[in-house]
């Protein structure tokens, strides 16, 4: 396996373990934390593709943008209790997190024993432009124009329902 493979499946791997990390996280917070660590991964994994666009956009909309905006909404609705959000490492998780090394360890293993065909041999043929500035932009606003302007439509939801219930819980409160 080449160089270039074993970085992929490494990184791959980490974002796989953020992503479990974010999810089992009780405090908000640090689960914010984890997730902009995974979308790291995420963009080098997009830059181990080839595609620049696309690593430069995860990192500038998805970490810069929707993050602050998820940690700026965890602070307005101040979800209270630190002392219940605190996280206790006992054996049960121990054992977890060694389970999950183990079995991320054996899908490596048998990712890496199998050497039938290079990576790059189904390669279209086009693959060089493909993560280009030009090829992005020509498709999100030719073929993909509808579902981008409804994702700006479905945030602007979101922007709008984290202030209502923000107001609501002021208003109800002494």
């Amino acid at each position: 396996m080449s160089v270039e493979a074993t970085l992929f499946f490494v990184v791959g791997a980490f974002a796989i373990a953020l992503a479990v990390l974010m999810v089992v996280q009780r405090n908000p917070v640090m689960s914010a934390i984890y997730l902009i660590g995974n979308f790291f991964c995420l963009a080098l994994l997009y830059l181990s593709l080839r595609a620049q666009l696309l690593a430069v956009l995860q990192i500038v909309v998805y970490t810069g943008a929707i993050m602050v905006l998820v940690v700026f909404v965890i602070m307005l609705l101040n979800l209270g209790d630190e002392k219940r959000l605190t996280e206790q490492l006992d054996t049960k998780k121990i054992v977890g997190l060694v389970l999950v090394f183990g079995f991320l360890l054996e899908v490596l293993f048998i990712v890496g024993g199998s050497e039938t065909e290079p990576m790059h041999a189904a390669l279209h043929p086009d693959a060089a432009t493909i993560g280009t500035v030009e090829s992005m932009g020509t498709a999100l606003f030719g073929k993909f124009l509808l579902p981008f302007e409804l994702t700006s439509l479905l945030l602007l939801a979101a922007i709008v329902g984290a202030v209502v219930l923000a107001k609501r819980r002021v208003n109800t409160e002494p």
